[in-house]
């Protein structure tokens, strides 16, 4: 009986009624997902399982993996990425400065890594302490993320600039663990800290002792040279931008050029990309391909594919080096890899199995990387047009372009609108222009510029040069399209079930012509283009004290109108919460305009933001105390008031004789709604509340008070808190802000009152409604728990030296 064919390539016997089971390979596709679906849903628990549980959970899902059949072997995937992420993650945390080094001055000794940022007033830079010598053992070996800034009042400490990479020092730094701010959006610098395993920042003390014993080395060094050297030869603004796409170097671009970037779409281009990483492997192929040619007696000792293909893998992966080892590079090599592996086994290899294995790899390296926008919108973006366009090299090169960012466009939206809250709407145009433009033009006279920099110094500046001109022709187009009103779209936070809608959407919508319902898949975009606001009723009130550290900006919407009371802080030419905290925090929230803008008093911790917001939301009613110069701001007089959908703004203090005295003199501002009110007394003090008491202590009354001045003992008057009989009393302050605010003996006179004391240096941004329901305030840390939350690891190390202390007695 002749042998079943049939039965052998396909797994189905001849009469097609029996399917046989197959074993999935123990690395494909499948397990790929698994493994980064697993880790991606560890990272999403509110608290990390125990070490001893990750453990085992990691031998049976390694276990499973190896030896299970079909879906067995997908579920071990998934354990085993899940468990492997968890053990990285109490790693990761376990590295974090302990309690009792919390804020000390500290002796390090280390080298400088990366690349430094130096700015007007300060430089941040990352640091390797040391593994031997004097240094605490918790700091040997750990990387640091610290900041030398210049001494007020004086003149720029020179010596800063002399940080660069490689080099190596000793000093006194003040450290403290990692801890950011936590407010509405996607900016979690405590998530960023776990995720490099920062053990501690903190700043150098200028004061004591520095010794500095080498200069830049290392390929963070020769970067740095090759950055000097383009500013050197490029002039103009082109400069910063042909840094970025020859070596990686991003720190010359401000802010409003990211944003024009954002607004455009092109923050693809603009970075190093897995694109550059295959340029250079695809141009080092083909010079491996021509010395074959010419050699032909290489192909005894190798034939010329598995050449090319280790030439091109070698090449990559230095490149990959030189810009810094990004995510996107990193899957680019390791994709190369993949296939060079498979040339010199001599095996076919299709591209969404190297993508699967690349993804593999990097998760089993590091499954954290599963936090980073980068790693979903590389992988993701390869898959896409995998899948959707298999057979691309039969397309025209037009037909191509069009067709491969039409892919990339509409199966990234989901993706980019959740992580960033933000949708390009000049994207495709500009991406149509800059993808053939930059990638066939600016960016290979970028990189043969650092190539011929490599080889000597100096040979690479005509190539740098013609690579800015030919980025200066095409940005004032992208320029011009980032101003339009409609080129980026801000989205609020969508609900959890909008993000695998919108890719049942695109998935649904890319899929070939003839399959019907496109039109009603589009509906599935709205729960993420366009979501619920919450918005509360008529007469209602919701308002968000934001968590801008040691200042105040709190947030106050009616049912169509919105308030900001204060902007937060800033400091000239350093950290601006307007624009790092505030702004994205209001496009979170999806406010779309401000109609007033309220500016309590003229001190940094309050009107600092203000230029940042007013530039993005230009608000068209301001106020101010009359003495603050604000530009256009009307005074807040005693007495004034608007109405909006049946809420109450009145100003209480300072009335028209008052005299300009800073704090005193802020903007007293109460919300009379339908179900209560909301009392923002600013930065007043005792003084001020006692006349603010004597005057009318029924006006007073509130349900949720602000507490004056962040929690200061200069304010807080026992007058003032019995006469506001508050149910919730807000501290607006910074973690362990050199003020002590709040200070202790406020927040019991605010409880022994009966308010229930609430602050943004532990609960993060506060949410407050007013309506049917009654007063409720939440907190942002409480209400999206997060297993790498700074908090809870305070609250664990107060509860072990409180049982230590315990032990001790």
């Amino acid at each position: 009986m002749p042998p079943d064919y049939t039965r052998a390539a396909t797994g189905i016997d001849g009469a097609g009624a029996h399917p046989l089971p197959m074993a999935l390979p123990v690395f494909g596709q499948a397990t790929a997902a698994a493994l980064v679906l697993g880790a991606a849903g560890l990272l999403a628990l509110p608290a990390l399982p125990p070490v001893w549980a990750l453990a085992t959970g990691a031998l049976a899902g390694l276990a499973a993996w190896a030896r299970g059949r079909r879906w067995r072997r997908v579920a071990g995937a998934g354990l085993f990425g899940a468990a492997l992420c968890g053990l990285h993650v109490a790693h990761s945390l376990g590295l974090q400065l302990p309690g009792d080094l919390e804020r000390a001055d500290v002796v390090l000794s280390g080298h400088v890594v990366q690349l430094p940022v130096h700015e007007a007033q300060r430089t941040r830079f990352a640091f390797r302490v040391d593994e031997g010598g004097a240094v605490p053992e918790a700091l040997r070996g750990r990387l640091l993320r610290l900041t030398w800034y210049d001494p007020r009042g004086s003149q720029p400490d020179a010596r800063r600039h002399a940080l660069e990479p490689g080099s190596h020092w000793r000093f006194t730094a003040r450290v403290r663990a990692p801890r950011s701010l936590r407010n509405p959006g996607w900016m979690d610098g405590e998530k960023h800290a776990m995720a490099q395993r920062v053990t501690a920042v903190g700043y150098v003390r200028t004061r004591e002792a520095v010794e500095q014993g080498g200069g830049r080395r290392g390929v963070d060094g020769w970067r740095a040279a090759v950055a000097d050297r383009i500013d050197a030869v490029v002039d103009g603004d082109a400069s910063r931008y042909v840094r970025a796409l020859a070596i990686g170097d991003t720190r010359a671009l401000g802010d409003l050029d990211w944003e024009a970037l954002r607004a455009t779409g092109l923050t693809h281009l603009i970075a190093i990309s897995g694109f550059h990483v295959g340029m250079v492997g695809g141009f080092f192929a083909l010079l491996a391909t021509g010395l074959w040619w010419c050699v032909p007696a290489l192909a005894r000792v190798i034939p010329r594919p598995q050449g090319a293909a280790a030439v091109a893998l070698l090449a990559s992966t230095g490149y990959a080096a030189v810009a810094g080892w990004e995510l996107p590079t990193v899957r680019t090599v390791l994709m190369i890899a993949v296939v060079a592996a498979a040339r010199l086994a001599r095996r076919p290899l299709r591209i969404a199995d190297a993508l699967a294995y690349a993804a593999t790899a990097v998760v089993l390296v590091d499954p954290m990387a599963v936090l980073s926008a980068g790693f979903w919108l590389s992988f993701a973006g390869v898959a896409w047009l995998v899948w959707c366009l298999p057979d691309a090299r039969e397309l025209s090169a037009a037909r191509g372009l069009v067709a491969s960012q039409w892919v990339a466009t509409l199966g990234l939206l989901p993706l980019t609108a959740t992580l960033f809250g933000q949708a390009s709407l000049a994207g495709p145009i500009a991406n149509l222009v800059a993808i053939p433009w930059w990638s066939l033009v600016v960016v290979p006279l970028a990189l043969v510029g650092t190539g011929l920099e490599a080889l000597q110094s100096g040979a690479g500046d005509w190539a740098w040069q013609a690579a800015a001109s030919a980025f200066a022709l095409s940005w004032p187009l992208f320029e011009r399209l980032a101003a339009s009103p409609f080129a980026l779209w801000w989205l609020p936070e969508p609900h959890v079930l909008a993000l695998p809608l919108a890719l049942l959407a695109a998935f649904w919508m890319l899929l070939p012509r003839g399959v019907p319902g496109k039109a009603l898949a589009a509906l599935l975009w709205l729960p993420l283009l366009w979501p619920d606001r919450r918005l509360p009723a008529p007469g209602a009130v919701e308002a968000v004290v934001l968590d801008v550290g040691q200042g105040l900006a709190v947030l106050v919407r009616t049912a169509t109108h919105a308030v900001l009371y204060d902007t937060g802080p800033a400091v000239p030419d350093g950290f601006d919460a307007g624009e790092r905290v505030v702004v994205p925090a209001l496009h979170a929230l999806g406010v779309r305009r401000l109609d007033a803008i309220v500016v309590s008093h003229g001190d940094a911790d309050h009107a600092g933001g203000f230029p940042a917001v007013q530039r993005r939301f230009a608000a068209p009613v301001l106020f101010a105390p009359q003495w603050d110069r604000v530009p256009g701001a009307a005074p807040c007089l005693a007495g004034s008031a608007w109405q909006a959908d049946g809420v109450t703004f009145r100003f209480l203090h300072p009335d028209v004789h008052f005299p300009d005295f800073r704090n005193p003199s802020s903007c007293v501002l109460r919300v009379d709604t339908a179900y209560g009110r909301l009392l923002l007394p600013g930065d007043i003090d005792a003084v001020v509340e006692r006349l603010l008491v004597h005057r009318d202590a029924d006006a007073l009354q509130a349900e949720v008070v602000v507490a004056a001045h962040h929690g200061s003992r200069s304010s807080s008057d026992p007058a003032f808190v019995a006469a506001s009989g508050a149910h919730y009393a807000l501290m607006s302050a910074g973690h362990g802000n050199r003020f002590g605010h709040p200070h202790a003996p406020v927040a019991e006179r605010w409880t022994d009152a009966g308010s229930v004391v609430l602050g943004t240096a532990t609960g993060g941004a506060l949410g407050i409604r007013l309506d049917a329901d009654g007063p409720a305030v939440d907190a942002q840390r409480l209400r999206r728990p997060r297993l790498w939350d700074a908090a809870q690891r305070d609250a664990r190390w107060a509860r072990s030296r409180a049982a230590l202390s315990y032990s001790d007695d």
